[in-house]
């Protein structure tokens, strides 16, 4: 299986890439939880059927120390025991905003309170960020097929 397109080993993929994962470093350098991070990544990752991003972030959160219970359970977040309060409130928002287009009034108020319950201003700024970030990379690596599997922790640095 190979990529319709060598994305990332194009010049202007590159610079494309770059202000992508300049966000990205904001990101993780923030106060959301690094597992938190994980969890979203791998949420919208499933939702949108990137195999590429859900082969890296499982395997990234993993190495990280995540145990593999709740990383089997994350596509079933809703009836798994396993996350906290604040994490299930990510994940919904992650669901939502990943599926805008699947409901016409985008995310909702509860979706949203939930999530300010469990995080500051800098952190629902940082979680609204990674959902459109995630979603970003989704998007090219579906759009290319990028083939999933060969991922190893660590690898992009």
């Amino acid at each position: 299986m190979e990529a319709r397109l060598n994305f990332y080993g194009s010049p202007l993929a590159a610079k494309l890439v770059k202000h992508v994962n300049s966000a990205g470093r904001e990101i993780t350098n923030s106060t959301l939880p690094a597992a938190t991070q994980e969890l979203v990544k791998i949420r919208a990752s499933q939702i949108n059927g990137c195999g590429f991003c859900t082969d890296m972030h499982t395997k990234d959160a993993a190495h990280a120390g995540e145990p593999a219970q709740r990383l089997h359970l994350v596509a079933v977040w809703r009836e798994a025991k396993v996350f906290t309060d604040a994490e299930r409130a990510a994940l919904e928002l992650t669901e939502q905003g990943t599926r805008i287009a699947d409901a016409a009034g985008g995310v909702t108020d509860e979706a949203w309170a939930n999530a300010a319950e469990h995080y500051d201003e800098e952190q629902l700024v940082a979680l609204v960020g990674l959902i459109a970030v995630i979603n970003t990379y989704n998007r090219m690596n579906v759009i290319v097929q990028q083939p999933a599997g060969d991922y190893r922790p660590g690898q992009f640095g």
